[in-house]
């Protein structure tokens, strides 16, 4: 399997090779190309993905038909509708590739087996939600109190080099500000 998973996991966990072994024999790995849909609302989520390589967005369109980017992934992150994934119900997002994207699949009922053969990952997943929930928390501060300067900022550090690789209105959509406003702001921080 994927060295890159295996990295991710032991930063976080130290599982025993056999704890290990178990995980990596219920991925799958999956293919989406640039444009190209991994999930829409109204399916019945039954997976979470690791990107291996690629960048992914997940988005949700309000009643007025605007657009709404909660989440970008790339190399090393996990991606899905997780409200969905959890409670197995059906999903409000749509999860698009940016661009070419490998990733390793997760099934919910393998997940729960694994929880109960090596309870390790249970203490995986658990840091990841926590991480996840204050990164949300911290993302919906920063909007309330910091201007689009300092909001651009935290958005390159968290999303390392992602700015060459998502379109601008993406980023823009994501942090909350006009394109223009954005555009500005990097160009500012290019001189």
């Amino acid at each position: 399997m994927h060295q890159s998973i295996i990295k991710h996991i032991e930063s976080h966990i130290h599982p025993s090779a056999k704890d290990l072994q178990l995980f990596q024999e219920v991925l799958t790995e999956v293919s989406v190309s640039k444009g190209n849909f991994l999930l829409k609302p109204g399916t019945h989520v039954k997976h979470e993905y690791f990107v291996v390589k690629g960048c992914l967005k997940a988005y949700y369109i309000d009643a007025k038909g605007g657009r709404h980017i909660i989440q970008f992934a790339i190399e090393n992150w996990w991606i899905g509708d997780f409200d969905a994934f959890y409670n197995q119900i059906a999903s409000n997002l749509y999860i698009e590739a940016i661009e070419d994207a490998e990733l390793l699949s997760l099934n919910y009922d393998e997940l729960q087996k694994i929880y109960t053969e090596a309870p390790i990952f249970e203490r995986y997943f658990r840091i990841l939600v926590t991480k996840a929930f204050v990164s949300q928390r911290k993302r919906i501060l920063s909007t309330q109190e910091k201007n689009t300067q300092e909001r651009y900022l935290e958005f390159c550090s968290a999303y390392p080099h992602i700015e060459d690789r998502v379109p601008n209105y993406d980023i823009a959509n994501y942090l909350g500000v006009t394109p223009e406003n954005l555009s500005r702001v990097r160009k500012k921080q290019k001189s």
